[in-house]
Protein backbone atom coordinates (compact mmCIF):
# COMPACT_ATOMS: atom_id res chain seq x y z
CA UNK A 1 0.00 0.00 0.00
CA UNK A 2 1.40 3.45 -0.78
CA UNK A 3 2.95 5.38 2.11
CA UNK A 4 0.12 8.56 1.45
CA UNK A 5 -2.97 5.36 1.75
CA UNK A 6 -1.78 4.51 4.69
CA UNK A 7 -1.20 8.16 6.12
CA UNK A 8 -4.62 8.71 4.86
CA UNK A 9 -5.93 5.65 6.48
CA UNK A 10 -4.44 6.43 9.93
CA UNK A 11 -5.75 10.14 9.75
CA UNK A 12 -9.38 8.90 8.54
CA UNK A 13 -8.83 6.78 11.77
CA UNK A 14 -7.62 9.21 14.22
CA UNK A 15 -10.62 11.56 13.10
CA UNK A 16 -13.10 8.70 13.95
CA UNK A 17 -11.66 7.93 17.46
CA UNK A 18 -11.89 11.87 18.05
CA UNK A 19 -15.26 12.54 17.02
CA UNK A 20 -16.14 9.32 19.06
CA UNK A 21 -14.55 10.67 22.00
CA UNK A 22 -16.13 13.94 21.54
CA UNK A 23 -19.50 12.49 21.16
CA UNK A 24 -19.01 10.01 24.81
CA UNK A 25 -17.66 13.66 26.29
CA UNK A 26 -21.21 15.50 25.24
CA UNK A 27 -22.96 12.14 26.24
CA UNK A 28 -21.14 12.33 29.74
CA UNK A 29 -21.97 16.18 30.01
CA UNK A 30 -25.57 15.68 28.79
CA UNK A 31 -25.85 12.88 31.51
CA UNK A 32 -24.76 14.91 34.67
CA UNK A 33 -26.72 17.64 33.43
CA UNK A 34 -29.56 15.33 32.93
CA UNK A 35 -28.80 13.64 36.76
CA UNK A 36 -28.80 17.34 38.74
CA UNK A 37 -32.35 18.03 36.77
CA UNK A 38 -33.72 15.06 37.97
CA UNK A 39 -32.55 14.99 41.41
CA UNK A 40 -33.90 18.48 41.51
CA UNK A 41 -37.24 17.50 40.30
CA UNK A 42 -37.10 14.29 42.75
CA UNK A 43 -36.21 16.06 45.83
CA UNK A 44 -36.57 19.44 45.35
CA UNK A 45 -33.40 20.63 46.52
CA UNK A 46 -30.43 22.08 44.80
CA UNK A 47 -27.51 19.77 44.59
CA UNK A 48 -25.07 22.70 44.05
CA UNK A 49 -25.91 23.72 47.46
CA UNK A 50 -25.24 20.32 49.25
CA UNK A 51 -21.37 20.61 49.85
CA UNK A 52 -21.95 23.44 51.92
CA UNK A 53 -24.35 21.28 54.30
CA UNK A 54 -22.45 18.52 54.17
CA UNK A 55 -19.14 20.01 55.11
CA UNK A 56 -21.24 21.34 57.73
CA UNK A 57 -22.95 18.65 59.35
CA UNK A 58 -19.79 16.14 58.76
CA UNK A 59 -21.35 14.12 56.34
CA UNK A 60 -18.40 12.84 54.76
CA UNK A 61 -16.37 12.01 58.62
CA UNK A 62 -18.74 8.68 58.51
CA UNK A 63 -19.61 8.38 54.59
CA UNK A 64 -17.60 8.27 51.50
CA UNK A 65 -19.76 10.91 49.22
CA UNK A 66 -18.50 10.86 45.95
CA UNK A 67 -17.18 14.65 44.73
CA UNK A 68 -16.36 15.49 48.00
CA UNK A 69 -12.53 15.78 48.95
CA UNK A 70 -12.19 14.57 52.24
CA UNK A 71 -10.56 11.32 54.04
CA UNK A 72 -14.12 9.73 53.75
CA UNK A 73 -15.05 8.08 56.44
CA UNK A 74 -15.44 4.64 57.01
CA UNK A 75 -18.20 4.47 60.14
CA UNK A 76 -21.35 4.62 57.46
CA UNK A 77 -21.81 2.89 53.77
CA UNK A 78 -20.52 4.68 50.58
CA UNK A 79 -23.24 7.13 49.41
CA UNK A 80 -21.86 6.37 45.81
CA UNK A 81 -25.05 5.14 43.62
CA UNK A 82 -27.60 5.51 46.22
CA UNK A 83 -30.26 6.35 43.43
CA UNK A 84 -29.49 2.87 42.61
CA UNK A 85 -30.13 1.07 45.91
CA UNK A 86 -33.84 -0.59 47.09
CA UNK A 87 -33.59 1.13 50.57
CA UNK A 88 -31.92 3.86 53.16
CA UNK A 89 -30.31 2.59 55.76
CA UNK A 90 -31.65 -0.95 55.25
CA UNK A 91 -34.73 0.74 56.63
CA UNK A 92 -37.56 2.23 54.37
CA UNK A 93 -37.41 1.99 50.57
CA UNK A 94 -35.36 4.97 48.91
CA UNK A 95 -37.92 7.14 47.33
CA UNK A 96 -36.84 10.68 47.49
CA UNK A 97 -38.67 12.09 50.49
CA UNK A 98 -37.79 8.99 52.70
CA UNK A 99 -34.22 9.97 51.54
CA UNK A 100 -35.10 13.55 53.00
CA UNK A 101 -36.49 12.08 56.17
CA UNK A 102 -33.76 9.59 56.58
CA UNK A 103 -30.76 12.39 56.58
CA UNK A 104 -32.94 14.68 59.02
CA UNK A 105 -34.29 11.87 61.38
CA UNK A 106 -32.79 8.52 60.17
CA UNK A 107 -33.71 7.60 64.26
CA UNK A 108 -38.15 8.07 63.25
CA UNK A 109 -36.88 4.86 60.72
CA UNK A 110 -34.52 2.79 62.85
CA UNK A 111 -33.72 3.20 66.56
CA UNK A 112 -30.39 1.51 66.94
CA UNK A 113 -28.84 3.44 63.60
CA UNK A 114 -25.47 4.41 64.78
CA UNK A 115 -26.40 8.11 61.93
CA UNK A 116 -26.93 10.30 64.20
CA UNK A 117 -29.44 13.00 64.03
CA UNK A 118 -27.49 16.01 62.56
CA UNK A 119 -29.59 19.12 63.24
CA UNK A 120 -29.94 19.23 59.34
CA UNK A 121 -33.16 21.44 58.22
CA UNK A 122 -35.23 19.81 55.44
CA UNK A 123 -34.68 22.05 52.88
CA UNK A 124 -31.03 21.38 53.42
CA UNK A 125 -31.49 17.83 53.64
CA UNK A 126 -33.23 18.08 50.52
CA UNK A 127 -30.50 19.69 48.93
CA UNK A 128 -27.96 16.67 50.30
CA UNK A 129 -30.36 14.38 48.78
CA UNK A 130 -30.73 15.90 45.12
CA UNK A 131 -26.59 15.68 44.97
CA UNK A 132 -26.77 12.24 46.40
CA UNK A 133 -29.32 11.50 43.55
CA UNK A 134 -26.98 13.39 40.56
CA UNK A 135 -23.98 11.10 42.27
Amino acid sequence: MPRRAVNVAVSCIALGVALALAGAGANYVRDQQKKSYNGKQMTGGDPDKAQNAIKQYGCAACHDIPGVRSPGGLAGPSLSSISQRLYVGGAVENTPDNLVRWIVNPKAFSARTAMPITGISEGEARDVAAYLYKH
